[in-house]
């Protein structure tokens, strides 16, 4: 990652984050995801201890306190170097509670770990409001494993079974069982199938953030592919593929396998954003929208959050155009 892109990038949210003032819908955001809780729209980031905010209306957001204040001390015993900058969370709405699992890594290493909070609102001024952090949920360890613990996403399988997708390069997207309560692994974790990968001509496997949808018979796996936080020379793009089984195998619209390399094309850069990735798929008031972040090409690349509606034609997801 371009030292001085990330810089910049983070000062500015901390400026932001700090003065808490309403901000039109282009905040700074990188692995964007949103829920909603009544009336009100939240929206987590990659950031110092997990950024959050707030919206009415998704047009003006309000940065609220970040989840964590200090690092989890089991995080920074088992990623040396951590510094309380976590990655890619997912947020859902299981069990009774709000799940969030977060990524703890260092940059273009599998030193990683996916870890969970949990809380019974995400209201901040809600006397209940308190995120209980978990711990760890799995872990990848370089040299023994050949997967990399980030990006997760939770996903029930039709009987309710919960499941976590992750990845990101090395052997490419994962899926795992996970125990009922959503906190450990239910399976030996060297056997886990991978989902999707590069084909075998695309030096280092660039393919993560892999996000799981369910829409009528099928599940929608969408996955992010090339390369992120470069700025002006970011590549990321958007792929798509489907299952009727949460297992798998995920097919693209031509029927090859996204565990071959395949992959359909949803959404890529511009000439005003460089590249566009890291996406959830939200449903609200009966529209599903796409829910990411691109490389603003008129901010100095900087990645900001972007929401478009999202279409279904013959079974396929499309997007509105950036």
């Amino acid at each position: 990652m371009n030292i001085a892109f990330r810089l910049a990038f983070f000062f500015t949210l901390l400026q932001l984050t700090v003065s808490g003032q309403d901000l039109r819908k282009e905040i700074p955001a990188h692995d964007p995801v949103m829920i909603r809780q009544d009336s009100t729209y939240y929206l987590f980031t990659t950031g110092r201890g997990i950024s959050v905010w707030s919206s009415r209306d998704r047009e003006h957001w309000k940065a609220e306190k970040r989840v964590f204040d200090t690092a989890p001390k089991w995080a920074l015993d088992s990623v040396k170097g951590f510094n309380n900058h976590i990655w890619a969370p997912d947020v859902s709405f299981y069990n009774g509670k709000y799940y969030l699992y977060y990524s703890v890594s260092m940059f273009g290493k599998n030193t990683s770990c996916i870890g969970l909070a949990t809380n019974t609102t995400l209201h901040p001024d809600d006397p209940a409001y308190q995120w209980i952090d978990q711990g760890l949920v799995i872990q990848s360890v370089p040299g023994h494993t050949n997967w990399n613990a980030i990006d997760p996403n939770l996903i029930l399988g039709k009987d309710g079974t919960p499941y976590l997708a992750f990845g990101s390069f090395w052997e490419g997207i994962k899926m795992v069982r996970l125990k009922k309560d959503g906190r450990q692994p239910d399976e030996p974790l060297d056997q886990l199938q991978t989902l999707a990968r590069r084909a075998k001509t695309v030096s280092g496997n660039p393919i993560e953030a892999p996000f799981i949808f369910r829409k009528g018979n099928y599940y929608y796996l969408f996955s992010s592919i090339d390369y992120c936080c470069k700025g002006a020379e970011s590549t990321y793009k958007m792929i798509v593929g489907r299952s009727e089984n949460v297992l798998g195998p995920y097919l693209d619209a031509a029927g090859l396998p996204l565990k071959e390399g395949g992959g359909t094309l949803l959404l890529q850069g511009n000439g005003d954003w460089h590249g566009v990735g890291h996406n959830a798929v939200c449903t609200f008031e009966g529209q599903d929208y796409l829910v990411f972040h691109g490389y603003d090409a008129q901010d100095g690349g900087r990645a900001k959050l972007l929401l478009r509606p999202l279409k279904w034609e013959k079974g396929w997801p499309k997007s509105e155009s950036l």
